[in-house]
């Protein structure tokens, strides 16, 4: 079952609604005893729904974890869809001004504290969440990976686990370098991280992804890294690897 309802990020867009997705297991849907632990998605309105998605295709996770029993429960926002780079700046984890980006004013801060300490308390109100750490897990792509790795990274507290696909490494590549460097991570975080096998040649990203691995490896992170053959930077290619990224997140995890 996906329930849907409207949230506002006042530090960012004021009373503008914007949409979350829940995913709830049946078991969950039907009451009883049982907790679950609960992922965090970016860009949520490409998560569930064709009809909801930006480019008319989604994830079609909610089939997946239908098909597959899966325990989990999967909480997922809409991004900013204003055309003066709202998702951009709010899915930046630090500000960038390059020729590639231009001038970006770093808010993914304020979208991860909204997220920390607005959306997950009510998450936790309303659902059998464990909401504990271990079972506190975050993902999205492109610069929702990007904020993935910096959820891992700077709020290592409250998440665990992370999956970032294709996340943007070529987004202030030397930033990302230094956050991840002065980063205080757990060694018992587990991360997810991937590339399309078509996006490695776009401005020296495969160089960059290599790099972001090693510097992950460096401060203990149990890391899984992938190149995916054929990949490319879409929803259709990021569905396929569900089967891949859950089982990593999901992996001897004890309640």
């Amino acid at each position: 079952m996906i329930e849907v309802w409207d949230v506002t990020l006042p530090e960012l867009t004021g009373e503008e609604s914007r949409r979350a997705y829940v995913y709830l297991p049946e078991a969950a849907a039907c009451g009883g005893e049982q907790r679950f632990p609960v992922l965090y998605m970016f860009d949520g309105h490409n998560v569930f729904f064709d009809e909801d998605a930006t480019y008319g295709k989604s994830w079609g996770l909610g089939e997946y974890l239908d098909a597959h029993s899966t325990p989990l429960i999967v909480a997922a926002v809409e991004c900013n869809h204003h055309p003066d780079g709202g998702r951009l700046s709010e899915y930046a984890p630090y500000s960038v001004s390059s020729r590639g980006f231009g001038t970006v004013e770093g808010r993914g801060p304020l979208t991860m504290d909204w997220l920390v300490h607005d959306f997950k308390p009510e998450i936790d109100r309303r659902y059998p969440t464990l909401p504990d750490r271990a079972h506190t897990f975050v993902a999205g792509s492109s610069m929702g990976g990007l904020m993935s790795l910096y959820a891992l990274c700077c709020f290592n507290e409250v998440f665990s686990r992370a999956a970032a696909l294709s996340p943007s490494v070529g987004f202030g590549p030397e930033s990302l370098k230094a956050l991840i460097r002065a980063a205080d991570i757990g060694t018992d975080s587990v991360l997810y991280m991937d590339m399309g096998e078509a996006e490695l040649g776009w401005r020296g990203t495969g160089r960059k992804f290599r790099r972001v691995a090693g510097l992950l490896l460096e401060k203990g992170v149990r890391l899984t890294a992938r190149i995916v053959p054929g990949g490319t930077h879409c929803e259709a290619s990021w569905e396929k690897q569900i089967p891949f990224f859950l089982p990593t997140l999901l992996y001897e995890l004890e309640e």
